[in-house]
């Protein structure tokens, strides 16, 4: 796609480092981190959703994640867990329309209550709250 920034950053149209890539993907530092060594793993071929990757680039992304895990943890040994998140279309939040995965570092510490995790994307579900709480 022409005008699509992950495609331009993979034809090396747009400045921007790629730290790692195999025959699907490549690995990139978000330029909007949440957290330090915050990483996007971006496939290679222009799509927009995660259900439209066929079983070789599956395979792919579980490989690449895997090798940034053990990248990250070695550049950062502060480095205890991982958020794996994908915004997959509009109403997710997607903002780029090519699958792109981040792979988040977490330290320990590094806010309150990590408790919940990922339920965070509608704040007010994140803690884990007892039905009968939720009809009042």
């Amino acid at each position: 796609m022409k005008d699509c920034l992950f495609c331009k950053v993979q034809k090396k149209e747009y400045e921007k480092e790629v730290v790692y890539e195999n025959d699907y993907f490549y690995a990139t530092r978000d330029s909007y981190p949440v957290t330090k060594l915050h990483t996007l793993v971006i496939p290679k071929r222009h799509f927009q959703s995660y259900f439209d990757m066929n079983n070789a680039e599956i395979k792919s992304i579980n490989s690449i994640l895997n090798h940034q895990r053990k990248e990250i943890v070695q550049l950062d040994s502060s480095v205890t867990a991982f958020n794996i998140g994908i915004n997959d279309g509009p109403d997710a939040g997607q903002s780029i329309h090519h699958l792109h995965v981040h792979l988040i570092p977490r330290r320990h510490g590094d806010i309150e209550n990590p408790r919940g995790g990922v339920r965070g994307v509608i704040p007010a579900k994140q803690k884990y709250v007892k039905k009968e709480n939720l009809e009042k």
